[in-house]
């Protein structure tokens, strides 16, 4: 099979992913194998391939958006056939025995494990994920549509709930890409007034389209105060900008795996007021199931440009470079 591999990680310009041909992955015991026929392009793929998160497995193959078809499983895997369709999450493998597995914080499983960065991932035209962590999908989306609900739209769902917003509450979001497009179609359909803070022209545009009360450029703070917010962008010096926006008790969560370092915060304009900061790290399993629930019955969709599996580069530079709006998403041409 042809699969990209993050050569030597560095800049998305100096082109770190190459595509390789490997043989064809043999599934573990508890292992399904499938055919990936999507794959969407989220930021934390970026991040493995320009090295703003360490190492884990040399070579590896990003992608944890994949969604495909069984076609082998290991001795030990039951309730599943060859033809699924299934989708391959970010988290792939906990220890199951640790005190947060136990009390059902399996995201804080120190020996957790993470697709397309402990393990290659779905840039490829084959993959695996140990069944108990495969996702069922909605039979009513196609693959492009259901590739960015796997990292983004359960990413994006987690960090919404961190925000504890109240019925009919104020939501800031803070970046407006594939994430948090997916999340503030949740928030409207419970009831959320949302306001959405981004530099991209184009995203604020959709935001407003998805029924956002209001878009402003980052130089401006929303019309309203806030009773939560998230921030999605990567960037550290919006952090206070955002808790400044927040109502007093309001919550701020912080969404993504990589973020510049946060400025100085001044007690009193920032955190006084029993304002919260919260981070957000990845997501259980069950995170997931509600989030696929929740997006089958209120009709979330992925605003979703495709891209040739042979062009993941180039998705990756246009995604940096804020080129789109919503989500990329890998289609498979190598055959």
């Amino acid at each position: 099979m042809l699969a990209w591999s993050v050569v030597r990680p560095g800049p998305v310009e100096e082109r770190p992913l190459r595509l390789l041909e490997r043989p064809v992955p043999v599934p573990g015991a508890d292992e399904l194998l499938v055919r990936v026929r999507a794959c969407g392009v989220c930021r934390t793929d970026l991040h493995v391939a320009e090295g703003d998160l360490p190492v884990h497995r040399a070579g590896v193959t990003p992608g944890h958006e994949a969604v495909g078809e069984v076609v082998g499983a290991g001795a030990a895997v039951r309730g599943y056939a060859a033809g699924d369709r299934v989708g391959v999450a970010w988290l792939r493998r906990t220890c199951g025995v640790c005190v947060y597995c136990a009390r059902g914080a399996e995201n804080l499983c120190p020996r957790s494990e993470y697709t397309g960065w402990d393990a290659d991932g779905g840039y490829a035209e084959y993959t695996t994920v140990p069944a108990a962590f495969a996702h069922r999908l909605p039979a009513a989306l196609d693959d492009v549509a259901a590739a960015p609900l796997l990292c983004a739209g359960i990413i994006g769902h987690r960090a919404l709930r961190r925000t504890a917003l109240p019925a009919g509450g104020r939501l800031g979001l803070y970046g407006f890409g594939g994430s948090a497009h997916l999340c503030a179609q949740v928030a409207l359909a419970e009831g959320a007034r949302v306001h959405v803070v981004t530099r991209s022209a184009a995203a604020r545009r959709l935001a407003l389209q998805l029924g956002a009360a209001s878009a402003h450029d980052v130089t401006e703070p929303p019309p309203e105060p806030l009773d939560g917010a998230i921030l999605f962008a990567p960037v550290g010096d919006l952090v206070p900008v955002a808790l400044r926006a927040l109502d007093r008790g309001g919550v701020l969560a912080l969404a993504g795996i990589h973020l510049t370092d946060v400025p100085a915060l001044r007690y009193e304009t920032e955190l006084f007021y029993e304002k919260e900061l919260r981070s957000v790290t990845s997501n259980t399993r069950a995170d997931g199931r509600e989030f696929l629930a929740l997006a089958a019955r209120h009709g979330v969709r992925a605003t979703t440009h495709p891209y040739p599996l042979s062009r993941a580069p180039q998705a990756l530079a246009d995604l940096k470079a804020g080129r789109f709006d919503g989500a990329a998403v890998l289609v498979g041409d190598l055959a």
